[in-house]
């Protein structure tokens, strides 16, 4: 009998995501945070110097923003990955970012 493999969650592929891009350079320099907001909500931004996606184009993405706590909004500027959004749409925001980096 196999054991099911679990499906990994949105934040143990943000770390896969952050493990590859540390060189011994890159992680001295650049990396990822999240923070929290006032109004109240998270913040995640991903620095994209010297990754595969620093240049990719990413169109911004505007959620719900008339809703208390429901709204996301990302954009990439400057070479970083800005995402914001409500108390409960942390993990969205990080599969958002995912799926950006990993479309081919």
């Amino acid at each position: 009998m196999t054991t099911p493999v679990a499906k990994k969650s949105a934040l143990q592929k943000l770390q896969d995501w952050y493990l590859a891009q540390c060189n011994g350079d890159w992680e001295h320099t650049y990396g990822v945070s999240i923070g929290t907001l006032d109004n109240p909500g998270w913040t995640l931004d991903v620095e994209l110097t010297d990754t595969a996606l620093a240049g990719k184009p990413f169109a911004t993405l505007k959620q719900d923003m008339e809703h208390p706590t429901d709204w996301i909004h990302c954009s990439v500027s400057d070479l970083k990955f800005h995402g914001a959004c409500g108390p409960l749409k942390l993990e969205s925001v990080i599969e958002i970012f995912l799926a950006w980096a990993e479309e081919s």
